[in-house]
C-alpha cells in the first residue's frame, strides 16, 4: 500500500446564456443559490491556502455574466461577482482548467467548431484570470473522442480529463494503475496526458459522503497500489443541494472538504489535496490507453452513446441541423478570406452568424431534450438571417 494518496478534486460550473439573469428575475432564491455556492469556494479555501488544492472549470458563458458590468450591479446585494472572480485568481490553492466558451458536447458538434470555442474560453480567461497558459483541459459534460487530441495539444493543453469507465489499456495495467495513475494517449502524432475520473467515487461526491467512509474507500481501493495513487474525484460545483445548501455545516465544504483539509494538515490520515500539474511534474504519467467516445454520467443514463444529448429523434434533428448551418458558415468565411473582403458589414454578419451557431451548440440544448431543444433552432434560425443578408454583400 503506498504512503500516500493524492486527490485532485475537479469542479464544474455552467451556466447556460441568459439563465442566471432570467432566473434573478423570475425565481431570485435559486440564482442566489447558485451565486452563494460559487462564492463560498474561494472563501472555504482562504484559511487553507496550505494545503487547500482544487481544480476549477468554468464555462464562458458563465464567466461572460459574472464580468458583465449590469449583471454585477444587480446582484451586488447577494453576491459581489468582481470581487469573485478576483478571489478566483488565487493560484495557491486553484487551479483553472480550460474548457469550451458555450459548453458544447464536442463529439456531437462539427469538429470545424470545436477550435472557436476553445479559443473564445482561452481569450476571456486570459483577461479575467491573468495567465496565459492553462495546462489542463476540461471537456464539457466530459464529452471526450481521440480525435480531439491534436487540437488540445496545438492550443497548449498537457492533460485532459475523462471519465474511467471510457478508458481501455494499450499497455497492460491493473485495474490500479488504470484509473489511479495518469496515461499518454496518442492520435496520429501527437499525444496528451490522460487523468481517470474514478465514477463512483464522483457520485458520492455529488451526492454527499462523509470523510472518514472517503477515507476508508481510497484505501480499499489504493490497497494493491506500488506507487504513488491519484484518485480524481470531478463533479459538478454548483447543483445539487449538497453544494448548494447554505446551512452551516450542511453542504460539501463544511461538511467534507474542510474536515478532510484539517484532517490531511494534522496528518491523520494519508490523503494529500495536489494539483494534477504537480502531480505530473513529480511523478510524471505511465502506459498508454485509448478512450472511447463518451461522456461522464448523467442522472438517466452512463455516458456511453451520448444518449443524453441525442436519444431522441428531436435533438438528432437539431444536431444535424447544427452541422448544416456550420458548414455554411464556414463556407461563407473561407469564401470571405479568398476575396479578401474587408467589408465591416459582411466580417461583421459572418462573425454574428458563426457565435450564433456555436451558442446553438451549448450542451443544455440537448441535455433537456425537447424541452430546451428549440433554443438551439432559434439561434440557428438567427444564423441563417444573419447568412442571407451576408449572401447580399458577396454580390
Amino acid at each position: 500500500m503506498a504512503d500516500t494518496f493524492y486527490h485532485a478534486l475537479v469542479l464544474n460550473l455552467h451556466q447556460p446564456p441568459g439563465n442566471l439573469e432570467h432566473l434573478w428575475e423570475h425565481n431570485e432564491w435559486e440564482a442566489r443559490e447558485i451565486l452563494f455556492a460559487m462564492d463560498r469556494i474561494p472563501r472555504s479555501l482562504w484559511d487553507y491556502q496550505d494545503i487547500g488544492r482544487i481544480h476549477l472549470a468554468l464555462s464562458g458563458t458563465l464567466l461572460e455574466v459574472l464580468s458583465n458590468p449590469d449583471f454585477q450591479n444587480r446582484v451586488y446585494g447577494a453576491v459581489d461577482c468582481g470581487s469573485l472572480l478576483w478571489y478566483l485568481q488565487n493560484n495557491r490553492v486553484i487551479d483553472i482548467l480550460g474548457t469550451g466558451y458555450y459548453h458544447p458536447v464536442l463529439p456531437l458538434i462539427p469538429p470545424a467548431d470545436w477550435e472557436a470555442h476553445l479559443d473564445r474560453w482561452q481569450r476571456i480567461a486570459r483577461h479575467l484570470f491573468f495567465r496565459g497558459n492553462f495546462q489542463g483541459f476540461w471537456p464539457p459534460e466530459m464529452g471526450f473522442c481521440m480525435e480531439m487530441i491534436p487540437m488540445l495539444r496545438r492550443l497548449g493543453y498537457r492533460f485532459v480529463l475523462v471519465d474511467c469507465e471510457h478508458v481501455r489499456p494499450v499497455t497492460p495495467m491493473s485495474w490500479q494503475e488504470l484509473r489511479y495513475r495518469p496515461h499518454f494517449a496518442r492520435f496520429g502524432d501527437e499525444e496528451i496526458i490522460v487523468i481517470v475520473r474514478d465514477r463512483d467515487l464522483s457520485n458520492a461526491q455529488e451526492s454527499g459522503m462523509e470523510l472518514e467512509w472517503f477515507v476508508r474507500e481510497v484505501q480499499e481501493r489504493t490497497k494493491e497500489c506500488d506507487f504513488a495513487p491519484l484518485v480524481t474525484t470531478c463533479t459538478d460545483g454548483g447543483n445539487g443541494g449538497w453544494f448548494r445548501n447554505v446551512t452551516p455545516g450542511s453542504n460539501f465544504w463544511d461538511a467534507f472538504y474542510k474536515p478532510l483539509l484539517n484532517a490531511a494538515r494534522a496528518g491523520q490520515h494519508a490523503i494529500r489535496p495536489t494539483f494534477i500539474k504537480d502531480y505530473l511534474d513529480r511523478f510524471g504519467a505511465d502506459g498508454e490507453v485509448t478512450i472511447g467516445p463518451g461522456a461522464w454520467n448523467t442522472g438517466w443514463h452512463d455516458g456511453r452513446d451520448f444518449l443524453q444529448w441525442k436519444g431522441s429523434q428531436a435533438q438528432q434533428d437539431a444536431l444535424t441541423r447544427v452541422d448544416e448551418i456550420s458548414q455554411a458558415v464556414q463556407a461563407a468565411l473561407r469564401n470571405a478570406a479568398y476575396i479578401g473582403s474587408r467589408s465591416p458589414e459582411l466580417l461583421d454578419l459572418l462573425e454574428d452568424a458563426h457565435w450564433r451557431v456555436l451558442r446553438a451548440e451549448t450542451s443544455c440544448n440537448f441535455f433537456w431534450g425537447d424541452a430546451w431543444v428549440m433554443r438551439c433552432h432559434a439561434d440557428l434560425d438567427q444564423a441563417c438571417e444573419c447568412l442571407e443578408r451576408a449572401n447580399a454583400c458577396f454580390v
